[in-house]
């Protein structure tokens, strides 16, 4: 299946690239800006593609412009959804990728699908818009939205907490400095995350939502203690003001029941690796990383 790709240089967008070529599909990266309507038309038209797996976004939390994240996630967003209805003959699936951030500070944990959303960031309402204005197209095109909750793995941006965290003990530092250390995530591995991606494009029914989760939080507190563990190394932590959010998501923890249910019928299932295996993978990456600046 030839799959357009958008956000194939990002974290994500090359570990799923990967997996769908281990698989047996062919991908094409989308080269052109999101928010360039005309050379998106261009460039859509000429791939003309089976499959397409929107990732591009705009989705570090502390991003300084605001306005940005409705330019590229809901207008960006847009363009190409305007694009791919002009084609002669339109993808079978269009997976959008959507965020956990929709659902706020909710009440109720694990979060359903159901849960009505909630955003307190304008990464989180930029994405809920971007869903609100996709279904306008659930009549020219088959769409599937997923809602990731927190992931991480090796390559992800210094700029997120457990890549920070990861580089930090790597190079034995002497303290680090964080912000609310009472969150509670679920922290998945991005290969699970992709893996899901891929059984949707196969599997996912047109129109409906679904979270990608374990279900299974961690408090950032043990996240440290296993680094600590990991390295044999106790930085002291402190806690930075100015990394505190004043719209602070708490606790963030979905449930996988929908998506279980999905895949049971083909007897499928989604492979999650262990946290801690996720983690050594992230240290053995810093080292070798911060090995590659010295020499």
């Amino acid at each position: 299946m030839k799959i357009l790709l958008t956000g194939a240089e990002g974290f994500t967008g090359r570990v799923f690239a990967e997996r769908a070529l281990a698989a047996g599909h062919t991908i094409s990266a989308l080269q052109c800006d999101l928010t360039n309507r005309e050379a998106m038309l261009k460039e859509v038209l000429e791939i003309a593609p089976e499959a397409v797996v929107h990732l591009a976004a705009i989705s570090f939390v502390g991003h300084a412009n605001d306005a940005a994240f409705y330019a590229v996630n809901v207008v960006g967003t847009t363009n190409l959804l305007d694009a791919l209805v002009q084609l002669p003959s339109r993808p079978g699936r269009v997976l959008l990728a959507s965020s956990a951030n929709i659902y706020g500070n909710a009440a109720q944990s694990p979060i359903a699908e159901s849960q009505p959303p909630a955003p307190v960031n304008h990464y989180g309402m930029s994405k809920l818009a971007m869903e609100y204005m996709a279904t306008t197209y659930s009549d020219r095109l088959n769409l599937v939205i997923t809602r990731p909750f927190n992931y991480t793995g090796p390559g992800q941006d210094v700029n997120f907490l457990i890549p920070k965290l990861a580089m930090h003990f790597a190079a034995r530092a002497p303290s680090i400095e964080l912000g609310n250390l009472d969150v509670e995530r679920e922290f998945n591995d991005v290969q699970m995350v992709c893996d899901a991606y891929l059984l949707l494009l196969a599997h996912g029914k047109p129109g409906e939502a679904y979270n990608i989760c374990s279900g299974r939080p961690h408090a950032l507190r043990q996240i440290i203690e296993t680094f600590a563990r990991l390295t044999l190394h106790s930085p002291r932590i402190g806690v930075n003001p100015a990394f505190v959010r004043a719209n602070e998501v708490h606790r963030l923890c979905g449930d996988p029941s929908k998506l279980q249910r999905l895949l049971a019928k083909p007897g499928a299932r989604l492979k999650e690796p262990d946290l801690e295996e996720t983690l050594s993978r992230m240290l053995l990456a810093a080292e070798a990383a911060a090995t590659d600046s010295i020499s």
